[in-house]
């Protein structure tokens, strides 16, 4: 008869979930960002947190364990906290705030940001980048970042490991436009409101904003912060758009999952990880391949209920600064996941063309932005 080893008595053994160690890993990591940026304001948290993502996993004290025990973890907090940082970013938006810019500025942004968008995909496409990366890069660059790739990736069931270099590529940019901007307010001899609103019609991330137009003062943090935010919620009739025209593919092809009726490259079949590459996780759901996706995840509209309420104004401002601080510690914690998952040696071996793409969209927008940002603030007759 076998034996089994005695309990102690009066002890209790509770499994640990297999997230926890990853989880921690990126709440300690989004802790030294924040502190990092409290020493270093110039540097925003957010790309703090991505490069200390990059470190954990190439690094040859922290790699093994990015890679191993906590890996689990930090992919969950890529897509997961993503997510959750999606909906609380909606409390950040007030309807009123972005109809108050009028009729004629709500069009051009709108303009900007769907000429942003087919300008860096097709840029994208021209460098011979896959539909799926060109698709998640144009869309965060024309929206708000990191965020906007991951809501386009959960509706167009992209997989999580092929987000990591558009995000890592938009917060490179966006960091760029922080060091770039400002140096060219008084080359340009652009008003501090002309250069808020050209900072909010081009920069990426609501951060990257905040920290490139207050170089000019309040008055362009103020109409920057107000453009930006109405790109952002944009945000979810894109990607409505987009959850219609994945369904309308995979109806089309029933019996075939998302890299099959999709593009990039999954189409070849299942993806076999590299010397230099982390393995993939295999799918959460028996058959969730084959489901449709919803023409809008639950998440965004999470997200527009968010905005909604903000609208009201039933929010006190403790509770919005309270919310804006959960939404940089959701979106920190993700963004440190999926830079955990980045191997510089497959990004210098992979990136090249795809960094040429990221330059030259980033270009694009800032004319666009500038453009729409001088008919935006035209002076008085």
């Amino acid at each position: 008869m076998p034996r089994f080893p005695a309990v102690p008595k009066g002890r209790i053994f509770v499994p640990v979930p297999p997230q926890v160690p990853g989880l921690l890993t990126a709440v300690f990591a989004v802790g030294v960002a924040f502190t990092v940026h409290a020493l270093v304001p110039v540097l925003p948290a957010m790309t703090v947190a991505v490069g200390l993502g990059l470190l954990a996993a190439n690094l040859p004290g922290t790699a093994t364990w990015a890679a191993g025990g906590a890996r689990v973890g930090l992919d969950f907090a890529g897509k997961h906290m993503m997510r959750a940082g999606i909906v609380v970013l909606g409390l950040k938006v007030s309807v009123m705030d972005v109809l108050g810019l009028g009729w004629q500025a709500l069009l051009l942004i709108t303009a900007v940001v769907l000429a942003s968008f087919a300008g860096t995909y097709g840029i994208a496409r021209m460098f011979r980048l896959t539909r799926d990366a060109s698709l998640l890069i144009a869309t965060g660059f024309s929206i708000c970042g990191a965020s906007a790739i991951g809501a386009m990736a959960a509706v167009r069931r992209i997989r999580h490991v092929d987000t990591v270099l558009p995000v890592a590529l938009v917060t490179l940019c966006g960091t760029l436009a922080i060091g770039v901007l400002p140096l060219l307010l008084h080359p340009l001899q652009l008003t501090p409101e002309v250069f808020g609103a050209w900072t909010g019609a081009s920069v990426h991330d609501v951060g990257q904003v905040v920290a490139t137009a207050q170089t000019a003062g309040t008055g362009a943090l103020a109409i920057a912060v107000v453009v930006k935010l109405t790109r952002v919620i944009l945000l979810a009739p894109m990607v409505a758009a987009a959850g219609l025209h994945q369904r309308a593919v995979m109806g089309r092809s029933p019996r075939t999952g998302p890299g099959e009726a999709g593009s990039g490259p999954s189409r070849s079949g299942p993806h076999r990880p590299g010397p230099t590459e982390l393995p993939v996780p295999a799918p959460e759901a028996d058959g969730a391949e084959l489901r449709l996706p919803p023409v809008v995840p639950l998440f965004v509209i999470g997200f527009m209920a968010m905005v909604a309420l903000r609208s009201t104004g039933w929010l006190s401002a403790g509770w919005l600064e309270a919310a804006a601080a959960v939404q940089d510690l959701l979106l920190g914690i993700a963004l440190f996941g999926l830079g955990s998952a980045a191997r510089v040696q497959t990004l210098l071996h992979t990136g090249a063309r795809e960094l040429l793409a990221a330059l030259a969209a980033w270009l694009l927008i800032a004319v666009l932005g500038l453009g729409a940002a001088v008919l935006i603030i035209a002076p008085g007759p």
